[in-house]
């Protein structure tokens, strides 16, 4: 009897600190270098890829695990133009422990890095390598399965600002544009390290595309000393992802005889980045143990544009368009403490990007553009084909109803949804 009671009690205790265990909260993250070697031409849009001579800084992913209650989650950044979804599907097949849904893939959207989408300019002709494709999908899987085996316990700082001028600005209409940056930033929790970043995710919408696609380099652009910056300054590792940038939300590379086409730029631009986000997350409060959700939604977008759709239709990548001509995505929502993200499948206009910022739950909103694929630019029907200004980015969106489609849907998903200003209180 007595020894039945004590196996009774070591069960109750190994249940107990059981679940105490599986709700604490952990992080992990994990890198892979991704430059071709040897060198490839580099994508800055539709069309003909350029040729590469040299390269600066390097190519990477960058992958970032989180786990509490047993939910866990993986949030990749990519150094590419965009990372189409069924690539990424290619990645979830490959990764070993977090559910495909969970898997968040997104692209810094730096113009000097090779094509991985398969475009086929006016000659039918691709500049995309497919052997390499493969490598970047595997070097992206190997990065979350170490991320998940690196999972320690972790608490997070969120914080949200203005960032200052001399970063980004709109070219078609400089002043609009979201100057506030998110910031999470992952902290050990125990150990000799308690305290220490374990990873900086830096949120703030601009093109890295100081370098571009037309000098000869390939280069991660401004992210690269974005990441050097905040790795030196403050530890851990530094990760990117972009916000509502379409329309065009660039680096502000502006110089009194034209644009500033760089590395000191980069340089410059980049390390300013690092600076303000490390000043807007210093004095954050930390959080503990912050409650996490993840949820996926399918979405379909009709395609319009006779342009996308042959792109579609003829990309050596895989790329699908269904028959009824929509293509299908993933868009994500992730609760973390008083935080809430949305993941946007392009790049959605500055005016698309604020309206979604206000209507959602979050103490700090963030929108990761360019994830779980990359639509081209998302205009609502008001603006599209409506000016002159813009004609181009009309022109390469999938069609008139895509940004009123992706608003509607991705409001009625989230207010499904646990409020996470609340869930964290």
């Amino acid at each position: 009897m007595r020894m039945t009671l004590w196996v009774l009690l070591i069960g109750l205790l190994w249940f107990t600190f059981g679940i105490e265990a599986e709700a604490e909260f952990r992080a992990g993250v994990a890198v892979r270098v991704v430059t071709p070697d040897p060198l490839l031409p580099v994508a800055g849009g539709m069309g003909t890829t350029s040729p590469t001579t040299k390269k600066i800084g390097e190519l990477t992913v960058r992958a970032l695990a989180l786990e509490r209650d047993g939910v866990r989650v993986a949030i990749v950044s990519t150094d590419f133009l965009g990372f189409p979804g069924v690539l990424c599907d290619r990645v979830r097949a490959k990764v070993k422990d977090v559910p495909p849904e969970n898997v968040v893939i997104g692209a810094t959207h730096t113009h000097s890095a090779p094509d991985v989408y398969g475009l086929v300019d006016e000659k039918g002709e691709c500049g995309a390598d497919l052997k390499y494709i493969e490598f970047v999908v595997s070097k992206a899987a190997e990065a979350v399965n170490e991320a998940v085996k690196k999972l320690e316990p972790s608490a997070v700082k969120i914080a949200t600002d203005k960032a200052k001028e001399k970063i980004a600005y709109n070219y078609y209409a400089p002043n609009l544009y979201d100057r506030r940056m998110n910031v999470l930033q992952f902290v050990a929790a125990s150990g000799d390290t308690k305290g220490q970043p374990i990873a900086t995710l830096v949120n703030y919408a601009t093109h890295p595309e100081v370098i571009g696609p037309d000098q000869g380099i390939l280069s991660p652009d401004l992210v690269g000393p974005l990441y050097d910056r905040i790795e030196k300054q403050s530890g851990g590792t530094a990760i990117f992802m972009g916000g509502a940038q379409g329309g065009m939300v660039t680096a502000d590379c502006r110089g009194p005889d034209g644009n500033i086409k760089t590395w000191e730029e980069c340089v410059r631009i980049g390390e300013l980045m690092a600076d303000e986000a490390l000043r807007i997350v210093a004095n954050a409060p930390l959080q503990e143990d912050p409650p996490m959700l993840c949820a996926a939604m399918p979405l379909r977008l009709p395609v319009d544009s006779d342009l996308l759709a042959a792109l579609i239709k003829i990309s050596p990548v895989g790329l699908k368009m269904n028959a009824d001509r929509t293509v299908s995505t993933q868009v994500n929502v992730i609760n973390l403490g008083n935080a809430q993200i949305l993941t946007i499948p392009g790049e959605a206009l500055p005016n698309i990007g604020f309206y979604l910022k206000r209507k959602m739950h979050g103490e700090h909103n963030l929108l990761f553009g360019n994830t779980n694929d990359g639509y081209a630019y998302m205009l609502t029907k008001v603006d599209w084909l409506s000016f002159e200004r813009y004609e181009y980015v009309s022109r390469t969106c999938l069609g008139e109803n895509t940004g009123d489609i992706l608003i509607e849907e991705a409001l009625k998903f989230i207010n499904r949804l646990p409020d996470p200003a609340k869930s964290a209180k």
